[in-house]
């Protein structure tokens, strides 16, 4: 008889590191008790035994088996929770769930990445998937915004995109501080200084809701095509598994049938930015 999975039961994993990316990020740093795989831009439920459990998508490359990084921003009372695990503690994974972003489709072509907030977290783990094709690739160009430049995460990663080779990127801050040299104002304004071949170009939005939109409007106005764009979407996926109805948009269950969309896909249906 054949060994099937219980798709509601959690793989168990142990937090081997905490690591404080911002005021209110942190990732966790996870070893499964058993080999676990996902596809960059998939989603996990994420758990704490006795707690409860939230959707993220993994910030790690999809080519590492044994390890997983979760990149958790503290919104209420079950991230709480998990901002005051230490190293030790035990978490729950289930999943994977959904569909990522189609990679082998950006072979021979320019990636233009708008990245915002915690955004970068799915972002991340992309771009470790395009640093493991980047000889099929032309060019990577990630552009991101924070609010101030304490709540950029990942700080190390932009210079190491700059130091290797095809890949550029670029960062800007709302409000800058003291210390603070580089581009003020919202991400948008960045892709006036990226060059690009647009015909030959993809665009990946993830990030805040009205980041989203606005830099999905920006990049119509610039003259991508809508099957050009992807979107990382964020719903209330409280399942995974299509049967809840809590992440419904249109006629679309995120979980299920995104949460990696094209911007065809989603122009006609109402409130996809909320």
């Amino acid at each position: 008889m054949n060994d099937v999975r219980n798709i509601y039961k959690p793989i168990k994993a142990r937090l081997t590191e905490v690591i404080d990316e911002s005021p209110l990020i942190k990732t966790f740093v996870l070893i499964p008790e058993e080999e676990f795989s996902f596809g960059t831009g998939q989603f996990i439920e994420l758990s704490v035994d006795g707690i409860g459990e939230a959707p993220f998508t993994p910030s790690s490359s999809p080519h590492v088996k044994d390890k997983l990084e979760v990149t958790v921003m503290r919104t209420g009372y079950v991230t709480d929770i998990m901002h005051t695990l230490k190293p030790g503690a035990f978490m729950g994974i289930r999943g994977p769930y959904g569909r990522g972003y189609p990679v082998e489709t950006f072979f021979g072509k320019e990636v233009i990445i708008l990245g915002g907030g915690c955004g970068l977290a799915p972002i991340r783990s992309l771009l470790y998937a395009l640093e493991h094709i980047k000889d099929k690739l032309e060019k990577v160009i990630l552009c991101y915004g924070s609010k101030t430049p304490a709540d950029c995460v990942y700080k190390p990663l932009f210079n190491r995109l700059n130091n290797t080779e095809k890949f550029e990127a670029y960062r800007t801050v709302d409000k800058p501080d003291e210390g603070w040299d580089g581009s003020v104002g919202v991400v948008t304004t960045l892709l006036n200084k990226i060059r690009f071949n647009l015909e030959n170009s993809i665009a990946v939005v993830c990030g805040p809701p009205i980041m989203m939109k606005f830099g999905t409007i920006r990049l119509i106005e610039m003259g991508f095509n809508e099957d050009q764009i992807y979107l990382s979407m964020e719903k209330n996926m409280s399942c995974g598994l299509g049967k809840c109805g809590h992440c419904m948009m249109g006629e679309f269950f995120v979980c299920k049938d995104g949460p990696v969309f094209t911007y065809r896909e989603l122009k006609n249906t109402p409130d996809i930015w909320k």
